[in-house]
């Protein structure tokens, strides 16, 4: 009997130490992995450089505290905000922080307009993250169910519906910002229209609202670009960063430009352990690993490879509903639920994840190849096969 709490149904597994996009259990058995710790390794597993930076910071500082200056703190936000077009970053350590971080900049914006009860629209089926502000603003009532009172000043609207959007402008003067993911990752990996992002942008432009990207589980040039915005050629005004971005090491961003710069001054915000100098090296040395080969165009060559692979070895089958994502987030929709893919995939060495109950989630480090996707396609094609004829 376990003395962890019950908060997860975990499966039958440990592991005890994996190699690039491998993973090996306490038993020695060896599994492809396809999900990277949900969108978080983008090295995949012990990558040397990575290894060798956080071993040499350990060996030198790991922490310091945000009463100082902290200089590879400083280096990574002035590199996020170089590749994001933003201005500024504060550092936590994980994506409801970074969320929590960018309700509390779109509250403090709102209270400096004169607004009492500021409001941000957000959407159903999205994912932000389980503190109770974060839960509230998902699109979930399976996150949200035992834990009422939410927290308010939330307006929920459908996703990708601009109609939707415009009709609460014209019907609540309280709003001051929008909030959404580019791609919904927990909510079955559906991508937002390039025209609906432009659309957003010029409304909130209109109506001097914040636009705030969840970029947690997109972000780190996942889709094939830095971040998921990018895809349609706009600039939000703050964008929130985690996952990936320190390759397994906690690490969680919130940027903000234009309209959210300078908002917040000392006191306002805060984090004990948000940007110390372990985070910072990971998410430091995993930026120069992406730049230098070259995984940004990678994930969106190796992307493309197994949603067209997949789309041939399942083309005709019954019960395949969609094949779809952007560069390494992709999903697979079934007709029916289908959680139990997991385990199957599980007892065939292959590592995947369900979301939304029939969408088969892939999240491959960005370091996945051709010869990681030609093993990948078959088997889980077979695997999928097998369940829906069952």
């Amino acid at each position: 009997m376990t003395t962890l709490m019950n908060t997860y149904a975990r499966l039958p597994v440990a592991f005890s130490h994996g190699q690039g996009c491998r993973m090996t259990d306490t038993e020695g058995r060896e599994y492809l992995d396809a999900l990277s710790g949900i969108a978080v390794n983008t090295l995949g597993h012990a990558h040397p450089k990575l290894v060798a930076a956080i071993s040499s910071q350990a060996g030198r500082l790991l922490h310091t505290s945000n009463l100082y200056c902290v200089r590879e703190q400083e280096q990574l936000a002035d590199k996020l905000t170089a590749l994001s077009g933003l201005s500024e970053a504060f550092f936590c350590n994980s994506g409801a922080e970074a969320n929590e971080c960018a309700i509390k900049l779109a509250r403090f914006y709102g209270h400096k307009k004169g607004i009492e009860a500021p409001a941000i629209i957000v959407m159903e089926k999205s994912f932000h993250g389980r503190t109770m502000a974060t839960l509230s603003a998902t699109g979930s009532r399976k996150v949200q169910a035992g834990f009422e009172p939410l927290v308010s000043g939330f307006v929920r609207v459908p996703f990708d519906d601009i109609e939707a959007v415009r009709g609460v402008a014209q019907n609540n003067h309280n709003v001051v910002a929008v909030m959404l993911e580019v791609v919904q990752g927990e909510g079955g990996l559906h991508m937002a229209k390039l025209e609906y992002l432009h659309q957003i942008r010029q409304l909130c432009d209109e109506k001097g609202w914040l636009f705030m990207c969840d970029e947690v589980q997109c972000g780190m040039a996942r889709t094939g670009k830095w971040f998921g915005y990018q895809h349609a050629g706009i600039l939000p005004d703050v964008v929130t960063l985690a996952k990936g971005l320190g390759s397994g090491v906690p690490i969680g961003a919130c940027l903000a430009g234009g309209k959210a710069a300078g908002l917040f001054g000392p006191g306002n915000h805060g984090s004990t352990f948000g940007g110390n100098l372990l985070a910072c090296t990971a998410a430091l040395t995993t930026l120069e690993v992406i730049e230098q080969d070259q995984l940004m165009a990678k994930a969106e060559r190796m992307g493309e490879l197994i949603r067209q692979g997949l789309r041939e070895a399942l083309a005709g089958v019954a019960g395949v509903v969609d094949i779809r994502g952007m560069g390494l987030m992709i999903g697979v929709e079934l007709d029916r639920p289908c959680g139990e893919l997991v385990k199957q995939g599980l007892e065939a060495g292959l590592l995947i994840n369900v979301t939304a109950e029939k969408v088969i989630r892939l999240l491959p480090a960005l370091v996945f190849g051709e010869a990681e996707v030609g093993e990948l396609v078959p088997e889980l094609a077979a695997l999928i096969k097998k369940f829906l004829t069952a």
